[in-house]
């Protein structure tokens, strides 16, 4: 039976014992987020549209209360999963561009140019397109919803072609979605903020600075930073500004360098195994009481090795893969269609702007922007990528689900029946641009030249 045990687990334990980079681990866990998200967005259908609606209703809209001294929130379900656990979602989403930005993709302004410049036109042309087809329309406050990539989906259909598309294309579109990420949390702040109180916004910046200075001081643990962190959040949430903008500040205020250099954790790290080895072994194979406090020792400097920032993005990688986002999936997607009427919904002035904006204006935008960098000479394609490469990865590009149901909530608060458009017209483009998107690499899109500068 042992045997069997071993050989059964064999492959998962080699697996497992992979060493990965951090740019790897990123990649993985966002595969993962991407492959629960869509099975949990198929739950929320499912049950939306069974006879559990009604309980399905009354369970997300549950009020909840918390008092803080004087003060009192009480919010539904609902409300807690978009202000509270996704604040969490956008604390990674701050740590992952300040990693880009310092040690990534980002940070070499000659490689960042070509996602940087597409980025910018996968926001701007869905934008006038949903405005272009909403001008005069009641649903003009959308505009911000087509704008929206979904990293996690989007990765996961590329990371699914495996060699058929290169390690520099999978990267393209990460640094893309980044700043395009970057792009959506600049939107929400300063487009979808109805009412700022700016008392509790003083407050929110002092919390700020406290956590600077912290970083400053030299201060590595990671609990000072949660505690003051959560005070920013509730004063941001006061303030009238989106509260999940409090996570992605927060971000930037963790520490990013090591406590201990590379070279000098190597060096103390030999010292402390010579040591270790110096004891003699014991007959029943058990440690002795210094050799415990060594690797203690030893362990404590690994933890200092990593920084807070790294640590934290790939701790928070599993409860936002496996907490976070299926809630949020199972809060917003659970749309009740009357599929008699839907073909009518498709063609709502809202529902088409996105259509059309994450579709149409994310091939414009992205493969446009870039067709007219590289032919300016201003970038250059990926290694081993080609145009007709690049063109698919813009089809990917239109899928917005999570960031674009998220400011749709923000757009049209008070219209659930907007709401309920918004929500159609980014499922059907989700939808067409994944399955499109995908196909057109997986068959259709040209391998690039030998000297991989094919157009």
């Amino acid at each position: 039976m042992l045997v069997y045990s071993m050989i059964l687990y064999a492959p998962w334990e080699k697996a497992f014992k992979k060493v990965y980079t951090p740019f790897e681990h990123f990649l993985h866990a966002q595969t993962t987020t991407g492959l629960i998200l869509m099975g949990m967005t198929i739950v929320a259908l499912i049950i939306a549209n069974s006879p559990f609606y009604e309980t399905y209703q009354h369970i997300i809209h549950t009020k909840i209360e918390f008092d803080i001294g004087s003060l009192q929130i009480k919010n539904s379900l609902y409300h807690w999963i978009n202000n509270g656990l996704m604040a969490i979602f956008f604390f990674m989403i701050g740590l992952e561009i300040k990693r880009e930005i310092l040690v990534g993709e980002l940070s070499n302004i000659k490689i960042a140019i070509l996602p940087i410049f597409s980025a910018i036109g996968g926001m701007l042309v869905p934008a006038l397109i949903f405005i272009s087809i909403n001008q005069d329309g009641i649903g003009a406050n959308g505009w911000g919803i087509p704008m929206a990539t979904d990293i996690a989906f989007a990765i996961s259909a590329l990371v699914l072609l495996g060699n058929r598309v290169s390690p520099a294309l999978v990267t393209f579109l990460v640094a893309l979605a980044i700043v395009d990420d970057l792009g959506a949390v600049l939107v929400i702040a300063l487009f979808y903020t109805s009412q700022i109180h700016f008392d509790f916004l003083l407050l929110t910046g002092g919390m700020f600075l406290i956590m600077i200075s912290l970083n400053r001081f030299g201060i590595h643990a990671i609990l000072p930073y949660f505690i003051v962190g959560f005070f920013m959040w509730f004063f941001m949430l006061e303030s009238g500004v989106h509260a999940t903008i409090a996570g992605v500040i927060a971000a930037f205020a963790i520490p990013s360098k090591p406590k201990i250099p590379p070279l000098d954790f190597t060096q103390q790290t030999k010292n402390l195994l010579d040591e270790y080895d110096n004891y003699p072994v014991a007959t029943d194979h058990t440690m002795h009481e210094q050799q415990k406090a060594i690797l203690q020792n030893i362990k404590d400097r690994i933890d200092a090795v990593g920084s807070p920032t790294t640590r934290l993005e790939q701790s928070l990688h599993l409860p936002v893969s496996l907490l976070v986002i299926p809630l949020f999936a199972l809060a917003n997607a659970g749309i009740h269609i009357n599929f008699s009427s839907i073909s009518d919904v498709i063609f709502e002035p809202v529902s088409l702007g996105i259509i059309f904006g994450l579709i149409c204006g994310k091939i414009i935008g992205i493969a446009g922007v870039a067709f007219v960098a590289i032919k300016a000479g201003i970038a250059k394609l990926p290694q081993e990528s080609s145009m007709s490469q690049i063109f698919g990865v813009a089809m990917l590009g239109g899928i917005g689900f999570t960031m674009s149901i998220f400011v749709a909530d923000l757009a049209f608060s008070n219209n659930s029946t907007l709401v309920f458009q918004a929500k159609i017209g980014i499922l059907t483009a989700s939808l067409l641009a994944g399955f499109v998107g995908f196909i057109w690499l997986r068959f259709i899109a040209k391998p690039p030249t030998k000297s991989g500068t094919s157009l």
